[in-house]
C-alpha cells in the first residue's frame, strides 16, 4: 500500500487521507475492558473486522495472560506505554508497541494523537486467553503504528534540513579544537556572516568582544568536563544600532562510545524578553528609590536618578511655578493659556558635571506655546521628538546656549512626559538621548509614563505634606512667644526647631511669664505626638499655664491643675473619636517643667511632670543637673507633684529643654546630657550664640524630634532697689507707714509717683490691719530696667480680697477699685505664712 506524502503544496484532500489514518491501529477500551472502538488500522494489524471485535472483552486479543501483579495502577496513570503480546486472527503471535491514553469523563472528548512502532511479527498456533483484568475507571485509547519500524534513507536528509533551516534558534557545531564546522541560517543572520566565512574560525574570532571570550571559555570547559553550560550574552550585529540579548546553551557532542567529539552551540534571541525584564526591574527599582522622603525636590531628583542611564542620557524635571501658590489648585485644572513658567526641580546626566543642562536647579525658565513642554502639558500625553522636529528647532532657535548643547553632544531624540496626579498637572520630565544611538520607541514611552506616574504621585504627596507641614509650623510658631519680654530677674534666649520631614511638627513649647514681685516663671513642655493636633494641644496648655501662673500658684500646685486639664482633654477626645476624622487616635499626653525665680532672694522653685532634668551652671563654671523629684507625665491623674528650691546666685545659667535635644538614634540620653553640660560651660559672648552652638553640636540637620531650648542667666536686685518695713497691727500705724513710703520715694527720686503710691499704701495697709492678721509688712520694689514701682503688703491672713463696685450709699468698698484704676495691674498671691497683695505702677521716664 502506497503511503501518502504531505508536500509543501496546498492540498484539498481530507486530513485523514493525507496522513494515512489506516497506518495506525486505534482501539478504545471502556472501564470494563470492553472494546468500544476499532479502526481500519486495527483491522489491518490483527485481521479482525470491527463488527467481530467491538463489544467483546479486550483480553480475548492477548496471546498470553498478564499476571495482575505486573500491571501498573492504571486508574492513577494519565498514560501508559509498553510491549504487548497479541494474537492475530490467523493465530500468529505478534509483539507490538502500544501507547495508551487514559481518558477520564472530563477529558474523554479530547483528541489524542500518538505514534507507536510494532516491534515484530511472529507465528504460532496458540489461541490466547479470554481472561483479563479491568484497566481502570474511564476510557483508554490504545494506538500502535504500522510503519516506521526501521530508519529510512530520507531520515538523514530530515536531520540536515532541520539543522540548516531551523527558524527557532541559531546553531553552530565546533570540533575539539573549537573550530566552527557547521552553522545554520539563523547563526549566519545573527553575526551577519555566511557559514563559508566562518568555517575554521574560533568563536572569539567570529565575535570579537567580551561575549566571544566568555563563550570560548565555556566551550573549553564543556570539552573538558562534558557538562553543559548556560550563558546570556549580548551582541550587536553589523548594521544594527541596538544590542541583542542571546540565551546561549553549550553542550558536548559524543560519539557512539561516549567520547566528546565537539561542542554544539545553541543561541536563542531573547532581546524582547530581556528588555521586558529590564523594564520590570527598572519599575521595581523606581518603586524602591522614588518617594523615600516627603521632599518635592528630592523626589524629583530620585526620578531623574532612576531614569539615567537605563532609559535616557540626560533628564530634566520641571514643575509648574503655580504650585508655589499655597492654595490648593482645583483638580482637573490644566495649565493656563500662553507661555508657561517652569521651575527646574531636578536633572541628571551620564556626563560628569551635567554639561547638557542650560537651566540651574531652582531656576525658572519660560517655554513658549508650541514647545514640547507646553504641548505635552496641554495634551497630558507623552510625546517623542527627533531633533529635526519643528517644535524642537523653534525652541532651540530661541536659545543659543541650548542650540550649542544640542550640537555639541549630538542629541538626536527627546521625549516629553507629563507629571500629573489626582487630576492635577504638576510638571513635565524631558528625556534626551545622545550617547545611546537608537531613538525612543513605543516601549520606552510606556516605561517612561509608568515611571512618571509613580513619581508624580510621590511628588504630589510631598507637595501636600509640605503645605500641611508649613501650616503646622506656622501654627506652632504663632502659638509660641513671638518676643521674650525683658525681665529684671533673668536674661533669656530661646530656640525652637521643628522635626525633620518624616516626624513632622510636634508640640514642644517654652514660655517666659512675668510674675509679681519682680519674679519670673520659666516653662518648657512637650506634647506627645506630631502634627497640627499636637500644636493645637500645645497652644491650649500654654494658655492654661499662663492663666494659672497669673494667680501665682506654686509650681507643684500649678502642675496639679495642669494634670487635671490634660486628663479632661483626653476624656473629650475619647468621647469625640467616632466623629472626629482628624483625630490620630491615642490619649493626650504631655510633660512639663515649671520654674519660678525670685531675683530678690535669688532662689528658684522648680517642679516637673515627667520632663528631663534642667541643667544649672554656677558662676564658677560648674555644670550639673538639678536634682528634682520625678513627677509623673501630665494626664495620668491622681499622683502628686513635688517641688524643690535651689539657690541661684547672680550670673548662674539655667537651661530648660525638651527630650529631642539630648536623645537621638545614634546616642543615648546620658551621652546627650554629658555633651550638653560640656557645651554649657564653654565660653560664648551671648546666650543666643550659646543656643546656636548647642543646637549645631547636638542635632543633625533633620532632627528626628522637635526641640525647644530655653536658657536663662540670673540677675539679682540690688538692696538699694528694695525697701521693707514691718507695720504694727494698729490703725494709727498707717500714717507713719505713708510717711516712710514717701521718704523712700524721695530718696529714689520718684516724687512724681508720691500721690498714687501714698493712696495705694494707705489702702492696702488699712485693709490688712482691718481684715487680716499680723504680722504685716510693706515692701516697695523699684525696677529700674522698665521704670516701674511695685508696692506689696503681706499679712498672716489667708482670705484674699475681691474687687467689687460699691453702691451709691455704701460707706466703703471703693479702695481696691481706686487701686485697680490708678495702677498698671494688681493681684494677690498665697505664701507659706499668709498672703501678699501687690500693685504695680508704670513710672513716666524723667
Amino acid at each position: 500500500m502506497d503511503e501518502p506524502v504531505i508536500t509543501g503544496r496546498t492540498t484539498t484532500r481530507p486530513l485523514d487521507e493525507v496522513v494515512g489514518e489506516a497506518l495506525t491501529a486505534r482501539v478504545t477500551v471502556d472501564e470494563r475492558s470492553t472494546v468500544t472502538g476499532w479502526n481500519a488500522g486495527a483491522e489491518r494489524l490483527l485481521g479482525y473486522p470491527a463488527d467481530q471485535i467491538v463489544g467483546h472483552p479486550a483480553a480475548e486479543l492477548l496471546a498470553e495472560p498478564v499476571p495482575a501483579e505486573e500491571l501498573p495502577p492504571f486508574a492513577r496513570l494519565p498514560r501508559w506505554h509498553g510491549d504487548v503480546a497479541v494474537r492475530h486472527r490467523d493465530g500468529r503471535r505478534l509483539e507490538i508497541r502500544v501507547l495508551a491514553h487514559h481518558r477520564t469523563p472530563e477529558t474523554a472528548t479530547g483528541t489524542a494523537t500518538a505514534t507507536a512502532t510494532a516491534t515484530g511479527t511472529g507465528t504460532g498456533t496458540g489461541t490466547g486467553t479470554r481472561t483479563g483484568t479491568g484497566v481502570g475507571a474511564g476510557e483508554w485509547l490504545l494506538v500502535s503504528a504500522l510503519t516506521g519500524q526501521e530508519p529510512e534513507p530520507l531520515d538523514d536528509t530530515f536531520v540536515t534540513w532541520s539543522f540548516a533551516q531551523s527558524p527557532c534558534c541559531a546553531l553552530a557545531l565546533y570540533d575539539t579544537r573549537l573550530r566552527l564546522r557547521r552553522a545554520n541560517a539563523d547563526m549566519e543572520r545573527s553575526v551577519a556572516l555566511t557559514e563559508r566565512d566562518m568555517i575554521g574560525l574560533r568563536v572569539n574570532e567570529i565575535v570579537d568582544n567580551l561575549a566571544g571570550d566568555r563563550a570560548e571559555a565555556a566551550m573549553a570547559r564543556v570539552l573538558r568536563t562534558g557538562e553543559p553550560e548556560y550563558q546570556e550574552n549580548f551582541l550587536r550585529a553589523t548594521g544594527e544600532n541596538r544590542e541583542h540579548a542571546w540565551s546561549v546553551f553549550l553542550s558536548a557532542l559524543r560519539d557512539a562510545s561516549g567520547e566528546v567529539r565537539g561542542v554544539c552551540l545553541t543561541a536563542h534571541d531573547i532581546t524582547e524578553q530581556f528588555w521586558a525584564r529590564k523594564r520590570l526591574q527598572l519599575i521595581a527599582e523606581a518603586g524602591r528609590r522614588i518617594g523615600t522622603t516627603l521632599d518635592v525636590m528630592r523626589t524629583a531628583q530620585e526620578l531623574a536618578d532612576v531614569t539615567v542611564p537605563e532609559l535616557a542620557d540626560f533628564v530634566s524635571v520641571d514643575l509648574l511655578t503655580s504650585l508655589d501658590d499655597p492654595h490648593e489648585p482645583l483638580p482637573g485644572t490644566g495649565p493656563p493659556a500662553g507661555p508657561l513658567a517652569l521651575r527646574r526641580a531636578a536633572h541628571q546626566s551620564v556626563t560628569l558635571g551635567l554639561p547638557e543642562a542650560v537651566v540651574a536647579l531652582g531656576a525658572v525658565d519660560e517655554y513658549p506655546e508650541g514647545s514640547p513642554q507646553v504641548e505635552t502639558l496641554r495634551s497630558g500625553q507623552a510625546r517623542v521628538y527627533e531633533m529635526t522636529h519643528p517644535a524642537i528647532t523653534a525652541l532651540v532657535a530661541r536659545d543659543p546656549v541650548r542650540a550649542s548643547r544640542v550640537r555639541e553632544f549630538g542629541m538626536h531624540s527627546a521625549m516629553a512626559v507629563p507629571l500629573s496626579a489626582r487630576g492635577t498637572i504638576l510638571g513635565v520630565a524631558v528625556l534626551v538621548r545622545h550617547r545611546q544611538p537608537q531613538v525612543f520607541q513605543q516601549d520606552d514611552v510606556v516605561l517612561a509614563e509608568e515611571l512618571a506616574a509613580r513619581a508624580a504621585v510621590c511628588i504630589d504627596n510631598a507637595r501636600r505634606y509640605t503645605r500641611e507641614r508649613g501650616t503646622a509650623v506656622m501654627l506652632q510658631r504663632s502659638l509660641l512667644p513671638q518676643r521674650l519680654p525683658e525681665q529684671a530677674a533673668v536674661e533669656v534666649a530661646s530656640r525652637y526647631l521643628p522635626a525633620g520631614a518624616h516626624a513632622g511638627v510636634g508640640g514642644d513649647w517654652f514660655d517666659v511669664i512675668p510674675l509679681s514681685g519682680a519674679r519670673v516663671a520659666l516653662v518648657v513642655g512637650d506634647i506627645v505626638g506630631h502634627g497640627i493636633h499636637a500644636s493645637a494641644t500645645m497652644g491650649r496648655l500654654r494658655t492654661a499655664v499662663r492663666t494659672l501662673a497669673d494667680i501665682d500658684l506654686a509650681p507643684d500646685e500649678l502642675l496639679t491643675h495642669l494634670d487635671d486639664l490634660v486628663a479632661r482633654l483626653s476624656t473629650d477626645r475619647e468621647g469625640a473619636r467616632p466623629t472626629a476624622e482628624a483625630d490620630a487616635g491615642g490619649e493626650v499626653g504631655a510633660t512639663c517643667l515649671y520654674a519660678v525665680y525670685d531675683p530678690i532672694s535669688q532662689r528658684c522653685t522648680l517642679a516637673r511632670a515627667g520632663h528631663p532634668l534642667p541643667a544649672v551652671v554656677s558662676p564658677d563654671g560648674t555644670a550639673d543637673l538639678v536634682d528634682l523629684p520625678a513627677g509623673p507625665p501630665l494626664g495620668l491623674g491622681g499622683l502628686p507633684f513635688e517641688s524643690a528650691e535651689i539657690d541661684l546666685p547672680e550670673g548662674s545659667l539655667l537651661a530648660l529643654y525638651t527630650n529631642g535635644l539630648i536623645k537621638s538614634p545614634d546616642r543615648d540620653v546620658d551621652e546627650g546630657v554629658l555633651r550638653l553640660r560640656h557645651l554649657l560651660t564653654g565660653p560664648e559672648p551671648t546666650l543666643n550664640a550659646l543656643c546656636d552652638r548647642i543646637l549645631t553640636d547636638l542635632l543633625p540637620p533633620r532632627p528626628p524630634d522637635d526641640v525647644a531650648l530655653l536658657i536663662a542667666r540670673t540677675r539679682a536686685l540690688d538692696t538699694s532697689q528694695v525697701a521693707t518695713w514691718a507695720v504694727p497691727y494698729d490703725p494709727s500705724a498707717v500714717a507713719q507707714t505713708r510717711k516712710d513710703a514717701l521718704a523712700q520715694l524721695e530718696a529714689w527720686g520718684l516724687e512724681d509717683a508720691a500721690f498714687i503710691t501714698e493712696l495705694v499704701v494707705s489702702e492696702l495697709v488699712t485693709n490688712a490691719i482691718r481684715h487680716a492678721e499680723p504680722p504685716i509688712q510693706l515692701r516697695l520694689i523699684h525696677l529700674t530696667h522698665d521704670t516701674s514701682l511695685i508696692c506689696e503688703v503681706s499679712d498672716g491672713g489667708t482670705t484674699a480680697p475681691h474687687l467689687r463696685r460699691a453702691r451709691t450709699y455704701d460707706e466703703g468698698g471703693r479702695g481696691l477699685l481706686l487701686v485697680a484704676q490708678l495702677t498698671q495691674r494688681w493681684g494677690t498671691r498665697q505664701t507659706t505664712k499668709g498672703k501678699t497683695i501687690w500693685a504695680e505702677q508704670r513710672l513716666v521716664p524723667g
